[in-house]
């Protein structure tokens, strides 16, 4: 295992994904106090990809103990600075290995490592889109509180993005890199798990959709508590959401876009990324 630490970003070092077929996918996987499960999270998800990059948000039990052993890159925070940072620091470290794909996925059992093929072969079908596993469909076996968050929160981001979303709110997903490159440099420092969301609304004014794969909705009744606070980060979501739909005039032709049906707003127009290049120049392609 190679360890960097960190207070609000990283020494990268020397990062480089293994030689393999699978070297182009990276896994980053934001972990929190998750001492009981990282370490299975981790080892099933080495089966499936050539790069583990795993954040520890300033955990206070022993959660960066459990694969200490294991071969994967650990960024560690000094203190606790939210998924939003966690995300963006395992973003940049797989962006700088050279990953091409990047997963993310949990590292508290909610997602099955087993089900990153599933997600995978969809990029492979759509590889310029963003891929979701959505967990929604699967109501019964969601916390009615975490339900009723969801659905909130999808149709807010619906609007500001343009199209309709199954699951804003799933931290499973794969994003071809270019996608990361465009977006990471327009984002910035966001609090709790803004960044996710924000992400699907600027994808979106770009023309790149969000594919969802069905997955199982996993909520153990053994689990530690959920990080994700209803009120609290519902609000800094709602709240990043108004600022873009104020910026586009309310933007209701999303709105109504939104509405349609799953794939009923997608068009025929290709997606654009406009990527930030060293020196601050940009460059803009269409696929």
């Amino acid at each position: 295992m190679h360890e960097l630490r960190s207070t609000h970003g990283f020494d990268t070092g020397n990062i480089a994904a293994k030689p393999a077929a699978r070297s182009r996918v990276a896994a980053v996987i934001p972990a929190y106090n998750e001492a009981r499960t990282l370490r299975s999270v981790v080892s099933a998800v080495l089966d499936e990809v050539g790069l583990v990059i795993v954040i520890d948000d300033g955990s206070i039990d022993a959660t960066p103990d459990q694969i200490r052993d294991l071969p994967v890159r650990l960024i560690r925070h000094e203190k606790n600075l939210g998924k939003s940072q966690s995300l963006a620091d395992g973003f940049h470290a797989a962006l700088i290995a050279g990953a091409e794909v990047v997963v993310t996925l949990d590292g508290d059992g909610q997602h099955r490592p087993q089900d990153i093929p599933a997600l995978l072969a969809e990029h492979g079908r759509y590889p310029d889109s963003l891929i979701i596993g959505s967990r929604l469909h699967e109501k019964a076996n969601i916390p009615p509180a975490r339900y009723r968050a969801n659905r909130f929160a999808n149709f807010w981001i619906a609007w500001a993005a343009g199209y309709p979303i199954c699951d804003s709110q799933s931290g499973f997903r794969v994003y071809p890199a270019d996608l990361l490159k465009a977006l990471l440099p327009l984002i910035g420092k966001r609090p709790g798990f803004v960044l996710e969301s924000e992400i699907l609304i600027l994808a979106g004014w770009r023309n790149i959709h969000g594919r969802a794969v069905p997955i199982p909705a996993i909520y153990p009744v053994t689990s530690r508590p959920s990080h994700f606070r209803p009120v609290r980060d519902i609000a800094l979501i709602t709240l990043m959401v108004a600022r873009h739909l104020l910026m586009r005039g309310l933007h209701w032709q999303g709105l109504i876009a939104s509405l349609r049906g799953p794939g009923a707003s997608r068009t025929d127009r290709p997606p654009v990324f406009e990527i930030s290049e060293p020196g601050g120049s940009r460059v803009q392609r269409s696929d």
